[in-house]
């Protein structure tokens, strides 16, 4: 499951950097290499101490993390919803991503020109919110105008696509984004399908200078409450530190470094962990001698969805799962004991994978 995040932002506010760092692999583990597949799209390994504790007891002889995809959209601006400064193109690009980094500046430096003159990260938000919802109107009411002449003649699916089409309407005219749209169970796929730049989920992004690192400063409260008003997340991160860890060979050098100023890791580990968390997605493991390997489900999957990750035969013929606890693996430092100990179960087509759990599955095709 290749979950693609896109970094957004105005013109001058730290995407890049944020991005050259997330690109940097010994940021995050020196055992796995970074690939680049565009000048401006990395495939990222999402930090799990789990996976390496585990090729640490199973000594492997290969391992396979499971990722993430960061797409760095170059800085939009007022006007990109009709053009302006290569916006169509940009536009674009964020529609192809399953959630939004939004990072906004929230550092004073007279040496960084603000493309609005002053530091306001709120205001910075607002302007591509608009230029995003402004997008959205143009859809919604282009795929309205179809929907409801089939909604007049009768058709009923169409009545229920246009209701919920409505009240995305109403909500992008209001300036409020299409991820506010209180929807049911049943118009969730409808929703999905639309791909609406401003009905994905957003976690922002806080660029900060050194000293605020660790406890934020007055934009960062801001921004904050401003997240917390939309049931979104907001992280801390300083840009111009993590290019500076970046530059460190060392692991020891590195946790050192962030020692002195008051961090336990990285914010780029953080960020990338949050990326992941943004969708409601978890990861179990497989492993044996010739590879331990992590893979992303769905929070709530059922075991034979998460067999159906590794390939769609072993979901067709699913017929058990054997599930080991991550923590009772690690404590007894070998499947085998884990049998023996009497802590290895046997789960049918109804288990809901948890985060973390060790597995094996028997199917037939």
């Amino acid at each position: 499951m290749a979950l693609k995040c896109g970094i957004v932002g105005l013109p001058n506010v730290g995407k890049s950097t944020l991005f050259n760092c997330l690109s940097n692999a010994k940021a995050q583990s020196a055992n796995f290499p970074f690939c680049t597949i565009e000048p401006n799209l990395g495939v990222i390994n999402v930090p799990d101490e789990r996976l390496e504790r585990l090729v640490d007891i199973v000594k492997p002889q290969n391992t396979v993390p499971t990722t993430v995809e960061i797409v760095d959209i170059a800085g939009l601006v007022k006007g990109a919803s009709k053009g302006e400064g290569l916006g169509n193109k940009f536009l674009a690009n964020i529609r192809e991503t399953h959630a939004i980094l939004h990072v906004l500046r929230c550092f004073e430096d007279d040496n960084i020109v603000h493309v609005d003159g002053s530091v306001d990260p709120i205001r910075d938000k607002e302007v591509i919110d608009t230029e995003l919802q402004l997008k959205d109107l143009e859809t919604v009411e282009t795929r309205l105008q179809k929907v409801s002449k089939q909604a007049s003649i009768g058709d009923k699916d169409a009545r229920k696509q246009a209701d919920l089409l409505e009240r995305i309407k109403t909500s992008l005219e209001q300036g409020i984004s299409a991820r506010a749209v209180e929807r049911e169970d049943s118009e969730e796929e409808l929703f999905q399908e639309m791909q609406l730049l401003t009905g994905k989920p957003v976690l922002y992004v806080c660029n900060v200078e050194e000293t605020a690192v660790v406890n934020g400063n007055a934009h960062v409260e801001r921004v904050r409450a401003m997240a917390a008003s939309e049931g979104a997340g907001a992280l801390i991160i300083g840009a111009g530190i993590e290019a500076d860890i970046a530059e460190l060979e060392d692991a020891e050098e590195r946790a050192m470094f962030l020692s002195d100023i008051g961090l336990e890791e990285a914010g780029v580990a953080k960020l990338i962990r949050s990326a992941y968390a943004l969708l409601k997605l978890q990861t179990y493991f497989t492993a044996g001698e010739k590879e331990v390997r992590a893979w992303t489900v769905k929070e709530g999957s059922t075991a034979p969805q998460a067999a159906g990750v590794i390939h769609t035969d072993f979901e067709k013929g699913f017929i058990r799962a054997e599930v080991m606890q991550y923590a009772d693996f690690v404590d007894l430092g070998s499947e085998q004991a884990v049998k023996e100990a009497g802590k290895l179960s046997i789960e049918g087509k109804e288990y809901i994978v948890q985060d973390g759990d060790i597995m094996h599955f028997r199917f037939n095709v």
